[in-house]
Formats: structure tokens, sequence, C-alpha cells
């Protein structure tokens, strides 16, 4: 778990120094951004709130295919992805992790536009954790893919 110091510290400025130090090269060429970090519950939130991330995929040609359509590949990756920031937010801070499982359904598909995803946390534990990814266009409008992971702590 992240120390006291971190866990007040915690937001959108570390997960951005986060997202450029920890990635993996490709990983960076993918153009991703933080848009937000989500440490505690709003005010008025539901009793099931929990800690999430939004992240931005922005569109280049280089990551679709025939037609303007952004690959399957790019938005797996932009929901994995997502999914650390996510976990990372429950903690507080950054801890080790690989992903375990990830099941993605492709709903519409999404072109010429930025993606969003919205990760939330559904268990986090001290061995695996758990969590949920919906992307969207940047338009709005309904989702192009659901993702479900699990996470294994190391």
């Amino acid at each position: 778990m992240a120390d006291s110091a971190q866990a007040a510290e915690f937001g959108l400025e570390d997960a951005r120094r986060m997202l450029d130090e920890m990635f993996a090269p490709w990983v960076l060429d993918l153009r991703l951004s933080v848009e937000t970090i989500e440490t505690n519950p709003p005010q008025g939130a539901a009793a099931d709130w929990q800690p999430g991330a939004t992240l931005r995929m922005a569109f280049s040609e280089r990551i679709c295919r025939s037609g303007g359509i952004v690959c399957g590949q790019a938005l797996m990756a932009l929901a994995d992805t997502a999914m650390v920031f996510a976990i990372s937010a429950a903690n507080r801070g950054f801890r080790p992790m690989t992903t375990v499982d990830q099941t993605t359904h492709f709903l519409k598909a999404v072109s010429s536009s930025d993606v969003l995803a919205e990760a939330r946390v559904v268990r986090l534990g001290r061995t695996m954790s758990f969590g949920r990814v919906t992307l969207y266009g940047a338009g709005g409008g309904n989702p192009v893919a659901m993702v479900s992971s699990a996470f294994a702590m190391l």
C-alpha cells in the first residue's frame, strides 16, 4: 500500500508524471493523457462509488484500420492503461501490478475521434484487483466498448 504522505498527495499531476515515467514507449506513442483521477467520492456520491480515472487517447491515423476506424488493439491498450491509473487512484499511488485478464466487448466502431476511457475499481485487494472500463468516442453518446479486467498486485 502507499504510505500516508503519498496518500495525501496522489492526484492529477502525480498521475501525469506516472504516465511519462512508468510506461513503455509504445504506450506513450498512443498519445494518452490523464484527464481525471478520483480518489475520494464526490459529495452526494452513491454508496457503491469506487475510485477511478479517465484517460483520453488522441485520434491518429496510426491507430486506425481502413476507413479511419480506431483498431481494437489500441482500444484494449487504452483500457488496460486506464485501469492501472484507477487502481493507483484507489491505492493513493502506484503499486506494481500486472494484467491477469482482460475481456473486451466491442459495441460499435469509433472513427476519426479521440477516445475516452472511464475506469473504475470494482474490488481493490492485497493480491488481486478488479475493474471495469467504459470507452466512449470523445463526442459523447453511447459506449463503444466495455472492458472488465483483473490485475495481480505484485
